[in-house]
């Protein structure tokens, strides 16, 4: 698991020379993987760094497992539900977000990339990115846009995540996932201080996290393992590898005429 999981592995966009871009491309169905992450306090237990953590490393398997490239990951997302209340958060505006996403894809076409996942590990990296492909796939008749959440790659994956609260933030989840993958990152002495319950069920308004949070999380730290760990991010590179693989082949169900059908 530990090779699977190392992004040296990985077939990175940054270690590419120019020539060797359009054949790389060709031999994975003109395709790359953009790792959409965020900077942002995930409570006491937990560095900053967690969610771009996760996509890249998630990534970096599925690019090693199927050669399609992997492009530097965006680091900074759109977290100003955290707001300012704890330090470490580092937010882009979704407009930012958009336009970001959007003048990267538009670099991508002009190198041959027909197919873009972008694949985000931050839960309010969604509205954003969908956005970002609306623009891209009204600019680009050819550019084929995947808008993918790592929780929501598989049933199985998303049951993990919502186990111990649906509204989750540095819960068991992702807690598991960063002592495989950045132990660094994780205190352990500061897990049970971590835990925090859902406090959002039954509510009409998506407040910001310091109305809901005492210290930052929604779930149960505590009880993560690095076994539960292991078992997610091998489930999590399998079925993310299983949609890529799909995507490498697909095309628009309908050829587009010459002229408008009356």
């Amino acid at each position: 698991m530990l090779e699977t999981m190392s992004s040296s592995v990985a077939l990175r966009w940054e270690d590419l020379t120019w020539p060797e871009i359009p054949d790389v491309l060709v031999a994975c169905g003109q395709a790359v993987l953009l790792p959409l992450g965020a900077t942002e306090q995930h409570g006491p237990h937990l560095g900053t760094g967690v969610d771009s953590c996760i996509a890249t490393h998630v990534c970096a398997a599925v690019s090693a497992r199927l050669r399609v490239p992997l492009l530097p990951t965006v680091s900074y997302g759109c977290s100003h539900g955290h707001s300012k209340h704890w330090p470490g958060t580092l937010s882009l505006s979704p407009r930012t977000l958009i336009a970001v996403l959007s003048e990267i894809g538009e670099w991508l076409h002009a190198s041959g990339v027909r197919r873009l996942f972008f694949v985000s590990a931050h839960v309010t990296n969604a509205a954003p990115m969908r956005c970002a492909l609306e623009e891209l796939r009204s600019r680009f008749d050819d550019l084929m846009v995947a808008a993918i959440s790592t929780p929501d790659i598989s049933l199985r994956v998303r049951a993990v995540f919502d186990a111990d609260a649906l509204d989750w933030h540095a819960n068991a989840a992702e807690t598991s996932l960063l002592m495989v993958l950045s132990p660094p990152a994780v205190r352990p002495h500061l897990l049970a201080t971590g835990d925090d319950p859902d406090r959002t069920t039954g509510l009409q308004f998506a407040h910001p996290v310091h109305h809901t949070s005492r210290n930052g999380t929604t779930g149960f730290p505590s009880q993560a393992s690095e076994n539960a760990g292991q078992e997610l991010f091998g489930w999590m590179v399998d079925d993310l590898c299983t949609r890529v693989q799909a995507g490498l082949s697909e095309n628009p169900p309908l050829t587009v005429p010459s002229k408008p059908i009356l």
